[in-house]
């Protein structure tokens, strides 16, 4: 009677097994691969003092590619997405800018072409031209050297264009033709890549920061693709980012810092390598916690008073602290409930400014920036959240969140999961 009874419950208990167990298989894990993510869309460092100011001086040096293998691979290995190259675009420097490029190529990064017509300053002796020549000198170069671009390359037409043609507008006064002027040369370089078929970013303007409060006003942003570029150096970080912020707000766009770094003696007065390290560190975490800016360079690579590394290529803890930001820690993992049901909308936000979603396999991703330890906070709504620290120690960070509410049917399978649990452990 009793074994009757016995076989009588488990046959009539198997189905709820049966049921509990299927509704307690864990979703296949989905391994992603470990991808490098930056901490801007656009990050570089310039090699202007050697770019350019030694282009004709080099120009028949062969072992001054020596020299660009070294900067462009140290700048490739911090993380940049791109390598400043200031060489000019007149054809008689064509051979040197290539010699540049190659090296970029060979290392994976991107070339923003940060040159100009040696005409426009007077550079290397070349008489001065006029805004049209300059117009139609640009478009003759890009057209003449297709090969130089490829897509994810940046271009700018007329770095720190205040300096050069008819002059400075805060002394001019012509604002109104120094905007057109900008706005002229951004679409002639973007209909000559588009025609090309390549995809170059044309809108890096980089000027003066009183500059660009004074022409960056709200058309005249929207017509060069929503950027303000500005080459800017302040004695504090803290200075930095509030100037980044006000040009944003009064421009509508983003910043892109085309120059910014420490020390400049006028500025900064002397600093030590540590004083430098220590002021980049403070300005790449403000910098990179403001939604205000969405690209930096670096100036300069080699060869100022700023400088990452020495001219023998070894690192400064200033060129440390700069790939900590543009090289990121990276946080991901799977959110999962308890019943290990993966979890997707699950919004996920770093201490560090950094913000995810999970996917629909309950993933995440992103950079983190810096190395002090982030407050990783897990929330969705339906769940309790949950904050975790995050250190880069561990690969990757697994998360699981509980319902603020239960019913029946989920707490039957939460017993049957400790239940499972225990036999497994048990084995």
């Amino acid at each position: 009677m009793i074994r009757r009874a016995l076989f009588i419950l488990a046959i009539g208990t198997l189905p709820v097994f049966l049921w509990a167990y299927a509704n307690l298989i864990p979703e296949k894990r989905v391994f992603y691969p470990v991808e490098r993510v930056s901490t801007f869309p656009f990050q570089s460092v310039d090699t202007m003092k050697y770019s350019r100011d030694l282009a004709r001086e080099k120009a028949e040096d062969v072992s001054f590619d020596a020299i660009i293998e070294r900067q462009v691979a140290a700048i490739a290995e911090s993380g940049a997405t791109h390598v400043a190259v200031a060489t000019p675009y007149d054809e008689e420097f064509a051979p040197m800018l290539a010699r540049w490029i190659s090296s970029a190529r060979r290392h994976g990064i991107k070339v923003w072409f940060r040159g100009n017509l040696s005409g426009w300053e007077g550079w290397f002796g070349y008489r001065k031209i006029t805004r049209a020549q300059h117009l139609s000198g640009i478009v003759s170069f890009i057209n003449s050297h297709p090969e130089f671009f490829e897509d994810g390359d940046a271009f700018s037409t007329c770095p720190e264009c205040e300096n050069g043609g008819p002059g400075d507008p805060r002394q001019t006064g012509d604002v109104a033709g120094f905007r057109q002027f900008l706005v002229s040369e951004h679409d002639a370089a973007r209909d000559a890549f588009r025609k090309m078929g390549k995809d170059v970013r044309t809108d890096l303007f980089s000027m003066n920061g009183d500059v660009a409060r004074l022409v960056m006003d709200r058309p005249t942003t929207k017509a060069l693709g929503g950027t303000v570029t500005i080459d800017h150096y302040v004695k504090t970080p803290e200075w930095l980012v509030a100037d980044a912020e006000a040009i944003a707000k009064q421009s509508g766009g983003t910043v892109v810092f085309g120059e910014f770094g420490a020390p400049i003696p006028d500025i900064h007065g002397e600093m030590t390598e540590e004083q430098q390290a220590q002021w980049l560190e403070s300005a790449m975490r403000l910098l990179s916690g403001s939604s205000a800016v969405s690209g930096a360079n670096y100036w300069s690579a080699v060869g100022s008073s700023t400088q990452l590394w020495d001219s023998e290529g070894n690192p400064s803890k200033a060129a440390k602290v700069l790939r900590q930001y543009y090289r990121p820690r990276i946080a991901q993992g799977i959110v999962s409930d308890e019943l290990g049901r993966v979890l997707s909308g699950v919004s996920v936000t770093s201490s560090s400014g950094a913000t995810a979603v999970t996917d629909t396999h309950g993933h995440y991703s992103f950079g983190v920036p810096g190395t002090e330890t982030a407050t990783i906070r897990f929330s969705l709504d339906g769940y309790d959240s949950r904050e975790v620290a995050f250190t880069g120690d561990t690969p990757e960070t697994d998360v699981i969140l509980r319902p603020i509410y239960t019913n029946p049917r989920y707490r039957l399978l939460r017993l049957f999961g400790r239940f499972f649990g225990f036999l497994h452990m048990a084995q």
